[in-house]
């Protein structure tokens, strides 16, 4: 029964993974198109709060509503949702000063700091080809960037902000990935996301005495629909990793890119430029790189495994 819930299914897994991934892009235009109307926080809010029904739904039919939902160390969560709360609001912010590409594309470099958060906070050694593969990704973000430093007219100085809006964001990102690697220790993957989106919600409350307005009904009715989109996309993405290995459904990532892309000229006529592109293709290459340096990584370990097991 356990086995069948964690069977090896390639191509439901890669289906998962890119219906989420659709998903997630379909929410961020969502966003994007009512930062005008309301404030990040208030976005954030929505986002959150109607994602939470979505979750409990998904946690009832796999019959954990009881269980799924215990809390070892509630203080983790608590962390993990200021955490991401915190990068939900920068990414929100950015959504309204930068087109949906950029903001796809810098957030590439959420990996790459994540190594580097990792050699720094736990301890991990980061050898050659994975210090290669973080050179290789700084230097993509600097592309990205450059052409964002020094604006001085008002329309790039609010692109040159929303820029380093989605760095912060990236970053907080990073340290969020660091901070579930030890909750996965102790905390079911249920409780993970529910807290995380019962804790997000109630922070963003905190932010309405910030300028929350009353949205007009179109606007209502596409936050309302971003917080149901993005807690499906949060069941899908999970449900994936069920399915088929991180390793393997990792580059389906970047097919993020193709989504923002198409969206992003469709509903906002925005045309991605060869700067950032080229950017873009060198963070995934650092990317890449790490993912083929852990998959070589996993088979060693699998074949001293299988040398010191008698058994074996």
């Amino acid at each position: 029964m356990a086995t069948s819930l964690t069977s090896h299914r390639p191509a439901l897994a890669i289906t998962l993974k890119l219906s989420a991934i659709c998903l997630f892009s379909i929410m961020s235009a969502l966003i994007k198109a009512t930062a005008d109307d309301v404030p990040p926080g208030e976005a954030v809010f929505f986002r959150s709060f109607f994602a939470i029904p979505v979750i409990l739904v998904w946690i009832a039919a796999r019959g954990e509503l009881r269980s799924g939902l215990v809390a070892q160390r509630p203080i983790v969560h608590f962390w993990r949702g200021l955490i991401g709360t915190s990068a939900m609001g920068l990414t929100f912010s950015g959504l309204g000063l930068l087109p949906l590409p950029e903001v796809t594309a810098i957030g590439y470099a959420t990996p790459i700091l994540t190594l580097i958060l990792a050699a720094v906070m736990l301890g991990e050694r980061i050898r050659m080809i994975r210090l290669s593969a973080v050179a290789i990704g700084l230097v993509g973000v600097l592309i990205m960037l450059w052409p964002r430093l020094g604006g001085t007219t008002s329309g790039q100085g609010a692109a040159t902000l929303g820029a380093f809006l989605i760095l912060g964001a990236t970053s907080l990102r990073a340290l969020v990935q660091i901070h579930i690697r030890k909750m996965v220790e102790t905390e079911r993957t249920s409780a993970i996301v529910f807290y995380f989106s019962a804790t997000a919600a109630g922070l963003a409350l905190l932010t309405m005495p910030f300028g929350w307005v009353v949205p007009r009904g179109e606007t209502l009715a596409l936050l309302i629909l971003a917080g149901l989109i993005g807690g499906g996309a949060q069941i899908l993405v999970t449900s994936s990793y069920r399915f088929g290995p991180a390793s393997m459904l990792a580059p389906y990532e970047y097919a993020s890119m193709l989504f923002a892309i198409l969206i992003g000229y469709v509903w906002f006529k925005e045309v991605p430029t060869l700067i950032m592109l080229s950017g873009a293709a060198l963070v995934i290459a650092g990317n890449i790189l790490v993912i083929w340096r852990e998959h070589q990584l996993g088979l060693e370990r699998s074949r001293a495994r299988a040398v010191s097991d008698p058994k074996a």
